[in-house]
């Protein structure tokens, strides 16, 4: 079985820079699948910020395009705070060119790229996903094409930037016998929102290392098994009683996950 590895390309603008150089590199390691994700147009801080943190969820290589020095300046600092690997693939070229023509460059993403509906379609997912994640802005649900319920560590933010990178404005609540539910959740369409949950070996063991990288070795409320079933047998409960799809993440990649949410999707109304 090949050895797999995460990849982010991060860029102002379209990625395919940054894309094609990450898999020129990762071609040269055949017996190894880089699993590659995209993130183009991204040009706040904020947005930045949740894919970083992504990144290091998934302990990616980062290769990233960023015209504006002070967002590229992040990553790389992001990474080497959280020891991941990064590749900045522009500020190296501009600054030689700059050196060269002894001038400074015009810093302005997207130069070499039209943009179109769909790029900024993209760009607006990404933005709502950032600002509407954790449960933040419930005022804000009934706008979000997908809503993801889950209790903690069943992957909900990887979920939802995964999905807003193929344009879909979504969502994320945690839920728990011990968290306040948004009341909007009931004015919501059932077949908008889906439901994660997990075997509790699945996340005690994903628990117990979240604790560990905090420096908490012994067994705690958050990674207790009988404290996990409850925490699960509520959000089952709650996911019948809503009507919404249910998904077990246990044994599956972010991307089946994806796959499945949007295409159990309500279909458009044809004219």
């Amino acid at each position: 079985m090949k050895t797999t590895y995460n990849v982010f390309v991060i860029s102002d603008s379209s990625g395919q820079t940054g894309t094609a150089l990450a898999k020129t590199a990762a071609a040269q390691f055949p017996e190894a699948y880089a699993n590659i994700s995209q993130y183009p147009f991204i040009r706040t801080k904020s947005i930045l910020t949740g894919i970083l943190k992504l990144a290091k969820e998934n302990q990616a290589i980062i290769f990233h395009t960023l015209v504006d020095s002070e967002l590229s300046d992040m990553v790389t600092q992001f990474a080497e705070e959280n020891q991941l690997f990064s590749f900045d693939c522009i500020q190296k070229p501009i600054d030689l060119i700059s050196k060269r023509l002894n001038e400074s460059s015009a810093a302005v993403p997207g130069l070499v790229h039209d943009l179109n509906a769909a790029y900024f379609k993209r760009i607006d997912a990404i933005e709502f996903t950032v600002a509407n994640d954790d449960g933040r802005h419930p005022e804000n649900l009934n706008k979000a094409d997908i809503i993801i319920l889950g209790v903690s560590r069943t992957s909900k933010t990887p979920l939802s930037l995964y999905l807003a990178n193929e344009s879909y404005k979504v969502a994320n609540v945690p839920i728990g016998p011990n968290l306040q539910l948004p009341a909007e959740v009931w004015d919501l369409n059932p077949k908008k929102v889906f439901g994660l949950t997990n075997s509790i070996e699945k996340l005690q063991e994903i628990r117990a290392q979240r604790m560990k990288e905090y420096g908490i070795e012994n067994d705690t409320r958050y990674s207790n098994a009988d404290n996990i079933k409850k925490e699960l047998d509520y959000a089952q409960h709650l996911y019948q009683k809503i009507g919404c799809l249910c998904i077990n993440v246990a044994d599956k990649s972010i991307e089946e996950t994806a796959s499945i949410i949007t295409e159990s999707l309500p279909k458009p109304t044809q004219p």
